[in-house]
């Protein structure tokens, strides 16, 4: 299967952002793309209180948009995330699996807010939206898709849940901001590939967002040995690789760290650190 990551500059203009992002992802079906991966907020990306204002639910436009680009397109989509109306409380930033029936095969709410003060910025997410709490997963073809958010990916013990309900391949669509990114990026989706022995699909946002959110870029795919095996690093664009299911059963032939696993000794006594 080829896979397809999106990088976007998207900011306060929705439609812009729908426009741009449609564009791409056309553009990387047409270079063979099965899956497509979006970024985080691909559809409104601004300060906390902008995208509150902003929520849709998954009947709205950013959805919508992504349902008629995935059955047009013939191609499984997997639509970023974006900040979601709910029932009671605050909205949450949702991450949607589509099918290229159009079928919302997936939904998953980003389980980690952000919560930090970062090269001179703070971010509160909790302040706009509520975590998520709950795993998915999702069957494609071969593959099975765990889905993540942005922050989620410094919390390995997600990405290790994921693999035990069966996940080979993760995706991450982001945000993940320039002060941490030139140092944290690539190492930490280089790492949670490494230890799962999995594909990781991240898609990055890029470039400046109003009041001052600056994201990183450099969206990636990267296989279970921790290669890079394709990469958009600044700028918009998109990035296509083969994930080669051979290969990752060879890796975890010849390398059987996951079996090697000893979980009973970890299972009790888990306290967060002082």
């Amino acid at each position: 299967m080829k896979a397809a990551v999106v990088q976007i500059n998207s900011g306060s203009d929705r439609a812009r952002n729908i426009e741009t992002a449609g564009n791409l992802v056309r553009a990387a079906a047409d270079d063979g793309a099965q899956l497509v991966v979006l970024p985080e907020k691909w559809s409104l990306l601004g300060d906390g209180r902008a995208l509150a204002e902003g929520a849709e639910s998954l009947d709205g436009e950013a959805i919508t948009a992504a349902r008629n680009w995935a059955t047009d397109l013939g191609i499984h989509l997997l639509a970023g995330s974006f900040t979601e109306t709910a029932a009671q409380g605050l909205p949450t930033n949702t991450s949607v699996l589509i099918s290229p029936t159009g079928e919302l095969v997936a939904e998953y709410r980003k389980l980690h807010m952000f919560d930090v003060e970062a090269g001179g910025v703070e971010y509160r997410e909790s302040e706009h939206e509520q975590a998520g709490e709950e795993l998915a997963v999702a069957d494609l073809d071969r593959l099975r898709i765990g889905l993540t958010v942005c922050y989620d990916l410094r919390f390995p013990e997600l990405f290790r849940a994921l693999l035990d309900r069966g996940a080979n391949a993760f995706t991450v669509p982001s945000a993940f901001t320039s002060a941490t990114g030139r140092d944290h990026w690539e190492v930490l989706l280089r790492a949670r590939a490494i230890e799962n022995q999995a594909f990781v699909l991240a898609a990055n946002q890029v470039g400046t967002a109003e009041p001052s959110y600056d994201s990183w870029g450099h969206s990636m795919i990267v296989d279970p040995w921790g290669e890079v095996l394709a990469e958009v690093e600044t700028g918009e664009g998109y990035a296509v690789a083969g994930l080669d299911l051979e290969r990752q059963a060879e890796v975890r032939r010849e390398l059987p760290a996951i079996e090697h696993r000893r979980p009973e000794i970890f299972s009790e006594g888990v306290t967060h650190g002082s």
